[in-house]
């Protein structure tokens, strides 16, 4: 599938504002089912310093800062992106123990676990938004039972938190805690790849917070609203010789070529869209508006 995909955001403030400084995620990654065709940042007011790079999770960010007075801030980012959809060839019978990359046990003050690569292992660890809790093993635990396969056990956590958690936008916000999220039962699509993550890393095994788009599809007989899409989040899992899985637990399916990938990172923290500060400003208010429009 290709797609355009605009995400527009402003800024609108009571007072003047002198300055502002952003870090933003806001380009599609490379992977090996996502090629990124076209990619451009647009910001208003013109900023006065702007840089980009790579974060430590291969992320592509990039900082700018405004330090003129301003009432509105306009942040435009467009791409074209063509996406694959999965291997249905995936071999499912890997027991999910094979794939723990971190037990909790250690040998010569090493820990003991599947993976050789750094990068997995430190993401079976928490998080700042992803504390260790001993209700998530325990919630995690009747879906990883002795000898399961791996993708069995991934696609049974997956129902349970789809079918156990209602998706209610009123109920969290940004910063509810996962322990919150556990007792209320309900939250948002970012608060369920917390979860989802949360509940992987508690039983040792290497898991990704992902941060992207999801391609809606309008009511039969409804045109489709352009910028009422949103950005989305799931949860990717380390499945050792199947490599990275990625599945939706607000959606309940594994992801397939109706997502795109920004970025990934421990949590929500790693990959937030835009995140900054500013002086001054007053009261303000954010405008968001996302359109993942299918090409052709």
């Amino acid at each position: 599938m290709k797609y355009q995909i605009s995400h527009k955001t402003w800024y609108e403030y009571s007072e003047l504002a002198p300055v502002c400084h952003n870090l933003v995620h806001l380009a599609p990654r490379e992977t090996a089912s996502q090629k990124c065709n076209a990619y451009r940042l647009l910001i208003d007011p013109k900023p006065a310093f702007f840089t980009g790079r790579e974060d430590y999770f291969g992320n592509h960010t990039e900082y700018f800062s405004i330090e003129s007075g301003h009432r509105k801030l306009e942040i435009i980012a467009e791409s074209t992106v063509d996406v694959s959809n999965l291997d249905d060839s995936m071999v499912s019978d890997v027991p999910w123990q094979d794939c723990v990359v971190h037990s909790g046990d250690q040998v010569n003050g090493h820990p003991v676990g599947a993976a050789i690569d750094p990068t997995h292992a430190q993401l079976a660890f928490p998080s700042p938004r992803i504390p260790p809790l001993v209700e998530l093993r325990e919630y995690a635990s009747k879906s990883f039972l002795p000898n399961r396969s791996i993708v069995q056990a991934l696609v049974d956590l997956n129902v349970r938190i789809h079918h156990e958690f209602k998706f209610d936008p009123r109920a969290t916000t940004v910063d509810t805690p996962l322990w919150e999220v556990l007792n209320l039962r309900r939250g948002v699509c970012q608060d369920f790849a917390h979860l989802a993550t949360g509940c992987l890393r508690s039983m040792g095994l290497a898991a990704r917070y992902v941060s992207g788009y999801l391609r809606t599809t309008p009511p039969p007989g409804k045109p489709r609203l352009v910028g009422a899409d949103a950005s989305h989040a799931w949860c990717s899992a380390w499945c050792g010789p199947l490599g990275w899985v990625d599945f939706d637990p607000t959606n309940n399916c594994l992801a397939g070529d109706s997502y795109v990938t920004i970025a990934w990172g421990r949590d929500y923290g790693d990959v937030c869209p835009i995140q900054g500060v500013f002086v001054g400003g007053g009261d303000h208010r954010i405008t968001v508006s996302v359109d993942v429009a299918p090409l052709g």
